[in-house]
């Protein structure tokens, strides 16, 4: 069934589209998604595109990205757009820099068997570094503590606010190291450097 909705003359004008740069300024609610994805319907079955060659739709949100994929879908179901082999990509901005990074990884100095972890795994990863190095670090944070606190608050100071203390400063690393572009070596020799101050004077007076 072909679609039914007839575009306006100014989303005629996307649709003529073909090549060079084109900029659209829309206010929500105004069809751009509807347009784009037509527009990409539309090129994909137009036999322009070479066979290593695909669109690309960057967006925003994943929900921006399904919705894209439905639409294009549609369209291309009808009798007039039906293809064989689909050559379009609906990536949000991170989706993207992952599909690069798993393409060519050693455009950012990775090995070819690299994992990409996601952010709960990475989580996991700070808390057991976090609980490893208190462990082998007991008496780091003594000064630190308020002198008021007797043992049943220092012990819960030690099992809540120190081990997020911890994983709180190794995100401040992290984000320092992802900012200068450090590989591994770099960063420790970076770290080696570095004046280590805790960003409070005391823990423990919320308890």
């Amino acid at each position: 069934m072909m679609d039914p909705v007839q575009p306006r003359p100014s989303q005629k004008e996307i649709l003529d589209y073909r090549a060079g740069k084109m900029g659209i300024s829309a206010v929500p609610g105004s069809g751009k998604t509807w347009t784009l994805s037509r527009l990409a319907a539309d090129i994909i079955t137009s036999g322009v595109l070479a066979d290593e060659q695909e669109i690309l739709i960057v967006t925003l949100t994943n929900s921006a990205v399904d919705n894209f994929k439905y639409r294009i879908d549609n369209f291309l179901r009808t009798e007039k757009r039906r293809v064989l082999m689909p050559n379009y990509r609906v990536r949000t901005l991170h989706g993207l820099a992952h599909d690069l990074v798993r393409e060519r990884p050693e455009l950012v100095n990775l090995d070819n068997s690299f994992q990409i972890i996601d952010d709960r795994a990475a989580d996991n990863i700070r808390k057991q570094v976090a609980a490893s190095w208190l462990q082998n670090h007991p008496d780091s944070f003594n000064t630190y503590l308020n002198p008021s606190l007797d043992e049943k608050q220092i012990d819960r100071v030690f099992r809540e606010q120190i081990p997020k203390l911890i994983e709180n400063i190794a995100n401040i690393f992290i984000r320092s190291a992802k900012d200068l572009q450090l590989t591994p070596d770099r960063f420790k020799a970076h770290l080696d450097r570095l004046p280590v101050s805790l960003p409070l004077t005391q823990l423990g007076y919320d308890v």
